[in-house]
């Protein structure tokens, strides 16, 4: 496909808000698989990006995009690769090309011997990450929800409820049309290549636990029910009887880069997996926008894990874990009910959960002090278990929260 051709039909792939892949010729590559994948990034003349551009955009002239997709082709041909599809980031100045490594070839090699090309800026294998979390599927949903009384929620929505600010949902995909979750969603887009857009089990229960609306008589109500959410599917749960979600490396970024565009407050990612220098350059873009971001901690992982091991993002778990960094945060993880898709509730477990518990308590305090640091009080300085009450108190100054101990209120209005 010409590069002019591409970027016409993007065009109207985004004006019509159409829930299918963006990557049209991946689709078809039977050899295209994320495990022989490689991410080839070649540098984007800062120039040709325009303030304000469209998503994936701001380009000068067709002609300098078809120069940049010659060089790849021939960057691919030099190293017996298949270029598959192209995935423009002016923000972060690189263009990022697809590649297919061939049988037999391991893909780190290849990527660290491309990364060495004059003609490239670097160079990385296409990464697998997944969803940490684990479920108890078809159970009764239980009569209290552990934040309840764990942070006391109807004490927090005295508060703030999360009114005016918005949450990036990097995750599988999310059943808008649930009924605790209807209205709730202010996009739900796809970044998944070759795969049609289908409500998902992991991305509809970490949606339900932010946001799942409040005193509508039904289910269970989310940390933050006045928040609004940006639903970005990077993630997709494997057909046959395994329940996991699973992300790739160019999904991920696709997502990021609209995330970061779009400039929520929040973008939580329920999700671990290897560090990728492309995901970390996104995050800190993100971050350097002052947008927060909550990561889920894997213990079997060298600091957590990615997203939660880059500095500034904030790190989640649902139990305390012996040998782990000091400053993870801990919140309600266990038994948790949420929304499932097709209109149902499920109970779920996992530190993807936690994380999508801090990403609504960071809501309800970016609504009452939009501009300030985030600071989460807990038991010990930078990390364990979040006192969400405490918390709320310091972002709002003298307003009361009953449910908070007294300890804790003195000590944080001090400070």
């Amino acid at each position: 496909m010409s590069c002019g051709r591409f970027l016409r039909v993007f065009a109207l792939v985004v004006s019509a808000f159409v829930a299918t892949s963006f990557s049209p010729a991946a689709a078809v590559n039977p050899d295209s698989s994320p495990d022989r994948q490689i991410l080839v990034m070649v540098k984007h003349p800062p120039d040709h990006y325009r303030a304000g551009g469209g998503y994936g955009g701001g380009y000068g002239d067709e002609l300098g995009n078809s120069a940049r997709e010659r060089l790849a082709r021939n960057i691919a041909r030099r190293y017996g690769l298949t270029f598959v599809d192209n995935w423009p980031m002016p923000m972060i100045g690189v263009d990022c090309f697809v590649m297919v490594v061939p049988q037999g070839r391991s893909t780190s090699a290849v990527a660290q011997q491309v990364s060495h090309d004059g003609d490239v800026d670097w160079a990385e294998p296409v990464e697998l990450y997944t969803a940490r979390s684990s479920t108890a599927p078809n159970d009764p949903l239980y009569a209290a929800q552990p934040a309840a009384s764990q942070w006391h929620l109807a004490d927090l929505h005295q508060i703030a409820s999360g009114r005016g600010t918005r949450i990036a949902i990097v995750d599988s995909g999310i059943d808008a049309s649930h009924p605790d979750l209807t209205g709730q969603l202010l996009t739900n887009r796809n970044f998944v290549a070759g795969q049609p857009f289908v409500p998902e089990q992991h991305g509809t229960a970490v949606a339900g636990i932010i946001a799942a609306k409040a005193d509508n008589r039904i289910g269970i109500a989310g940390v933050a029910p006045g928040a609004k959410l940006l639903g970005l599917r990077a993630c997709w749960q494997p057909k046959g009887p395994s329940t996991s979600t699973v992300c790739d490396t160019l999904s991920l970024a696709k997502a990021l880069y609209f995330a970061a565009e779009s400039r929520p407050d929040v973008i939580n990612m329920s999700l671990s997996g290897p560090e990728a220098k492309l995901l970390r350059a996104l995050l800190g873009v993100a971050l350097g926008r002052g947008t927060t971001v909550v990561g889920a901690v894997d213990p079997k992982l060298p600091d957590g894990g990615f997203p939660a091991s880059v500095p500034g993002v904030i790190a989640v778990s649902d139990a305390s874990l012996a040998g782990l960094r000091g400053d993870v945060y801990i919140a309600p993880g266990r038994d948790v009910p949420t929304t499932q898709p097709g209109g149902r509730w499920f109970i779920v477990n996992g530190s993807s959960f936690a994380a999508a518990h801090v990403s609504g308590l960071v809501a309800l305090m970016r609504e009452r002090r939009h501009s300030a640091s985030i600071a989460l009080v807990s038991q010990r300085r930078g990390g364990g278990p979040i006192d969400a009450c405490a918390t709320m108190v310091r972002v709002a100054g003298a307003c009361d929260c009953a449910c908070s101990s007294a300890r804790f209120v003195k000590a944080e209005l001090r400070r």
